[in-house]
């Protein structure tokens, strides 16, 4: 029997190489640049170069940073030691805001406290009856374990872990699995059906439940492809289309079909060429539609797949598994994955024999999670933030990154974020490190993490942005950036540094 080798590739490789295809519309991620007040030097405080003179930090109090930024009444902040809690300065510490993807971190230590920090998850291929001459006798069975970090490529080593077993034709159904954790068809129904990060979720899982939209414009005609991309392969996908109509508006219109998601686009807001990636409505199916091109690729007979409700009793042929759970929640820190949270909560609820009935049930048992682990109150209706709904006071995010063992937890996987001038340029030799998590919506910006001064004292932090008015004002409108939210998030990023590099000076003056 000919074997056919398909090329395998690296999940690191294949991640850059999505973030690198998605462009901007891919998995939000958080902005890298921040734009502070540059700082001068002086001989009592050491200070690093672009930051000359320390008085005016000295005479500024907080609520001073906050009316010059432009945001007063719309930002609360808590800044605390990290070893005692005690509290140095807040501003509104009490009201609950949005979090936006800081609720990442509160999932991310949920997630590792419930399952551990070495949990998989795990990808099979089942039979239902042995294999004869090349031929699997029953059906063959994709069975999803929830992984949400399960791309194409690893599909193809599935396929070839296949192959390798000797089939080379399935003579019953091939079928899908993806009751491991409860469907969703989108995680917020109130965003823009367009919108990429904002995918449907289950059991089984893939990239991202994102298919890649692809356009070029051919003298008066278009040539349009949606496919599951991976850095090496474009399998064509059959569970989501794409028409071009004429139309002024709206860009984008969705229609479920039977397995099948439908889209519109206006052919006005094409131009020549471009791409972006679209959310996937049926994520079992459409993991079952690539399995059955790349099988096809490699010489294995089989038929389109067909979902099921339970699993059959069925051997093993073939497995995947994710990366370890810790080295996962870093990647969600870094990337903002919403489905990795969503999968990652619900996994947790799962395993705590909660039996969430669904995500928001989940996110509800999560809550209550964090009231027992730090004495606090929030309120979420998602793992990943994306849900305006969702409340934390700036003080009880401080409280529960000082609670026992979370520091340790949290801080080694957080991202680093850079001190940068007035020119969006990075300090050189800052002396303070900040590790955190972004979070962002439309009106809302967030951040939460530890700052370690060039003392070494090690401070906790949480700064919540928030205007309720215009985020208000917006949620209608089918722009995916409203007029006027870029300004007001650039505002609270501008503080977010003003705040920290005032702390990272002061900090040690107070300490």
């Amino acid at each position: 029997m000919k074997r056919t080798r398909i090329p395998e590739i690296s999940r690191r490789a294949l991640l850059t190489g999505v973030a690198a295809l998605g462009a901007s519309v891919a998995v939000a991620a958080p902005t890298k640049v921040l734009r502070p007040v540059a700082r001068p030097n002086t001989n009592a405080t050491p200070t690093p170069s672009g930051i000359t003179d320390a008085r005016p930090v000295l005479r500024q109090t907080a609520v001073d940073v906050i009316r010059a930024a432009g945001l007063e009444g719309k930002t609360g902040f808590v800044i605390s030691d990290a070893s005692t809690g005690e509290v140095l300065e807040q501003v509104d510490g009490a009201a609950a805001r949005p979090p936006a993807s800081v609720t990442k971190a509160l999932t991310a230590l949920y997630a590792l406290e419930t399952l551990g920090a070495e949990y998989r998850f795990s990808t099979r291929i089942l039979a239902s009856a042995p294999v004869v001459d090349g031929v699997l006798q029953g059906d063959l069975i994709l069975a999803g374990g929830g992984d949400p970090t399960l791309v194409t490529d690893d599909l193809v080593a599935l396929v070839q872990s296949l192959a390798d077993a000797g089939v080379q034709e399935v003579q019953g159904a091939f079928q899908v699995w993806g009751g491991a954790l409860p469907g969703v068809k989108e995680i917020e129904p109130g965003q823009l059906d367009q919108l990429s990060y904002n995918p449907a979720l289950g059991g089984l899982n893939l990239n991202f439940n994102r298919v890649f939209f692809e356009w070029t414009r051919s003298a008066e005609n278009y040539a349009v492809s949606m496919d599951a991309r991976s850095e090496t392969l474009r399998p064509v996908v059959k569970t989501a289309r794409m028409q071009i109509v004429d139309r002024k508006g709206p860009v984008y219109t969705y229609t479920e079909g039977a397995g099948v998601d439908n889209w519109t686009v206006a052919r006005g807001a094409l131009g020549d060429s471009g791409s972006r990636w679209l959310p996937v409505r049926f994520p079992a199916l459409y993991a079952g539609d690539v399995f059955h091109t790349l099988a096809q690729s490699a010489g294995i007979k089989l038929t389109r797949a067909t979902a099921i409700s339970d699993v059959p009793d069925a051997a093993e042929l073939a497995r995947h598994e994710s990366v370890p759970l810790r080295e996962m929640m870093r990647e969600m820190l870094l990337y903002s994955t919403n489905l990795t949270a969503e999968a990652a909560g619900m996994t947790a609820t799962a395993s705590r024999g909660d039996r969430a009935k669904g995500l928001r049930t989940s996110a509800l048992s999560m809550a209550h999670w964090a009231r027992g682990r730090a004495d606090i109150n929030p309120h979420f209706e998602d793992h990943s933030g994306l849900s305006g709904q969702d409340q934390i006071a700036a003080g009880d995010m401080v409280k529960l990154l000082n609670a026992d063992g979370v520091r340790d937890t949290l801080r080694p996987i957080m991202k680093r974020i850079p001190m940068v001038d007035g020119k969006r340029r990075a300090i050189k030799d800052f002396p303070a490190e900040v590790r955190a998590k972004t979070g962002t919506l439309n009106f809302v910006s967030t951040l939460a993490g530890y700052l370690k001064t060039g003392g070494g004292r090690e401070l906790t932090f949480a700064i919540f942005a928030l205007d309720p008015d215009a985020r208000e004002a917006s949620l209608g409108s089918l722009d995916e950036r409203p007029a006027g939210a870029s300004g007001f998030n650039a505002k609270a990023k501008r503080l977010q540094q003003d705040l920290l590099q005032r702390w990272a000076i002061l900090g040690d003056l107070r300490g």
